[in-house]
């Protein structure tokens, strides 16, 4: 949470709400909406480090709101997070090491598992089809990111299927 938010600084300062907001519309129903409060856990984190300033505003008819701004370091590692490549392919997958230590443990079978891994799956491929229809279709950036949570699916049915030709 703590890279987009400051991300999301680079283009001006902003209050928790703001930001919360402007992930929510930038993302779509697809990704799960952060909650306000670990979004102000965060900014207080970020604050503390020096990668942004608060500053408070008072507001006669409210509580002061708190508005944040990136700092030079914030910017920097902003910078830094866009360089760096994203996180290698999984090779820690937790339904892989239940699938490798089932026969090891007696208590489950095999392609009971990936059938059930297959259901969860195709459930969750239904539920993003269901998003992709109903999201505005104005919103690439929410398209988008469905479209590859679908893809990724695809593949690990695929994946599913190798797995199960293979311990049958």
């Amino acid at each position: 949470m703590r890279l987009p938010l400051l991300a999301l600084l680079v283009s001006g300062p902003a209050h928790g709400y703001e930001l919360k907001q402007a992930l929510e519309d930038l993302l779509g129903a697809a990704y799960p909406q952060p909650n306000v409060g670990q979004i102000y856990v965060t900014l207080g984190r970020l604050e503390k480090a020096r990668l942004i300033e608060g500053e408070d505003v008072e507001q006669s008819d409210r509580p002061n709101k708190r508005i944040y701004r990136i700092t030079a370091a914030g910017r920097e590692t902003v910078d830094a997070w866009f360089e760096e490549s994203t996180a290698e392919p999984r090779v820690r997958d937790e339904f892989f090491m239940k699938l490798a230590l089932a026969p090891h443990t007696g208590t489950a079978d095999q392609i009971a598992l990936i059938n059930k891994q297959r259901r969860h799956y195709l459930n969750t491929m239904r539920d993003l089809s269901k998003l992709a229809a109903g999201e505005d279709r104005e919103n690439r950036v929410a398209q988008l990111l469905i479209e590859g949570a679908m893809l990724h699916l695809q593949a690990d049915l695929d994946w599913l299927e190798r797995c199960q030709e293979e311990l049958e």
